[in-house]
């Protein structure tokens, strides 16, 4: 159980943002999860109404509190439409690491975060034995998209349609340490979790990029998760043991930007690091603080500071569509650019989708606790992904990737998934 004093201070720091709520609904019209159950707990509202007096609930009803805290995607709908701007993804997250420090992980959440996620080599190790047998145990889905699906490990994974495990690893090709070329620039790139172990293309697709605009790279394999999913749960342990690994490895700050391909991984650099900084030392604040200024999307890199640009679209130009992560426009405000970036290609020409900047329904660990409500509200993307008519359906976020590639292969589309970057290095030739 969490230290008493500690948890008095972080109950005092939650009142004092919950009093910004005027209750005024607009976060209704605009929860994807809300739209699916219309259960007023399920809305930013309802919420914010259960935190008051938290300490006082979760004595009465802690683990009540916690399923309802946990019944969120953490999209940030509904802190991009408040009229008041309340700071709700802040919010949501200190409470439930409040109520997870007071309850304490459970053992299976304990063995994945400390067990594993905090331990990248051991973490790493596991994944790479699992890409070996995974054929073991998965049948082909979709030819299109690469999926799988598994009756045997239906009792884990559901019915869900999955891209498989990458038998090479992004990170087994080792350090790269390449200075500024003709750019005159040098980044370090943070290639994430999902990169690294189910999108391997991605990463490789940066690196070409990057080397084509003469930028320099620096990308040690010893870079640990972002830390996200460990705080969504609640576990500041784990967290601030990968935020630690992290900051080991991109402390010095000896390049000019820091680039990933995740949306997420980027907000956890340019936000929640600093947010949750409480447990760190001065000197490992102001690390955070100098990763916070350098932290860039690779669309926005490539867009705003090297100056990529639309080109014109060739007549026999492929169509593709865009879903905006919620992440990446809604926290980071960054849209514009992905269409630059594809449009950069001229064999590809960009449609629009009906409500391209809605959640997806994945979430995160939301997808693997609650797929049902997931699998609704990613349906309705898929819908709007088809009925743009698009051959390829693009998104800066690996996490987004995995969940439209389960809708479509469900649906038996063929539609292609990429990410924008993996489509501009296609234009770049080998």
């Amino acid at each position: 159980m969490a230290d008493l004093n500690t948890m008095i201070r972080q109950l005092e720091e939650l009142d004092d943002q919950l009093v910004n709520c005027m209750r005024c609904g607009m976060c209704q019209s605009v929860c994807p999860l809300y739209a699916e159950t219309g259960r007023e707990a399920d809305v930013a509202r309802g919420k914010i109404a259960l935190l008051e007096f938290l300490g006082h609930k979760m004595t009465r009803d802690a683990k009540g509190v916690k399923e309802r805290l946990d019944n969120c995607l953490l999209c940030g709908s509904c802190a991009a439409a408040c009229p008041s701007g309340v700071k709700v993804l802040d919010i949501f997250l200190k409470a439930r690491s409040i109520v997870t420090a007071y309850l304490g992980l459970s053992p299976i959440k304990k063995a994945i975060f400390h067990g594993m996620l905090a331990r990248p080599a051991l973490f790493n190790g596991l994944l790479r034995l699992g890409a070996r047998f995974q054929g073991f145990f998965t049948n082909p889905a979709s030819e299109v998209l690469g999926t799988s699906c598994s009756r045997l490990m239906a009792p884990i994974l559901g019915d869900r349609h999955f891209p498989a495990l990458a038998r090479t690893a992004f990170r087994d090709r080792g350090d790269v340490n390449m200075p500024a070329g003709e750019g005159g620039l040098r980044v370090a790139f943070f290639y994430g979790c999902m990169t690294d172990k189910m999108f391997p293309s991605i990463g490789h697709a940066v690196l070409k990029v990057l080397k084509h605009h003469g930028v320099g790279v620096f990308m040690p394999v010893g870079q640990a998760c972002c830390g996200v999913p460990s705080l969504a749960s609640g576990d500041m342990a784990s967290f601030e043991t990968l935020v630690r690994t992290n900051l080991k490895h991109f402390g010095k700050g000896d390049f000019d930007y820091l680039v990933t391909p995740c949306g997420t991984c980027t907000e956890a650099f340019h936000h929640i690091w600093p947010l949750m900084n409480s447990g760190f030392t001065d000197e490992e604040r102001a690390r955070i603080d100098m990763l916070k200024a350098k932290a860039l999307d690779i669309n926005a890199f490539l867009v705003d500071v090297l100056g990529v640009a639309p080109a014109h679209a060739s007549p026999d130009a492929r169509t593709v569509t865009i879903h905006d992560p919620c992440h990446l426009k809604k926290s980071l405000g960054v849209s514009g650019q992905v269409r630059a970036l594809v449009g950069a290609n001229p064999d590809l020409r960009v449609v629009e989708m009906a409500g391209a900047d809605v959640c997806c329904g994945c979430g995160g660990s939301f997808n693997l606790q609650h797929y049902e409500e997931s699998k609704k509200i990613g349906r309705k993307k898929r819908d709007n992904i088809v009925a743009a008519g698009a051959e390829v359906v693009a998104t800066g976020c690996p996490a987004c990737m995995m969940q439209i590639t389960d809708m479509l292969s469900h649906a038996g589309d063929r539609v292609a998934v990429k990410h924008p970057v993996e489509l501009y290095a296609q234009s770049l030739g080998r």
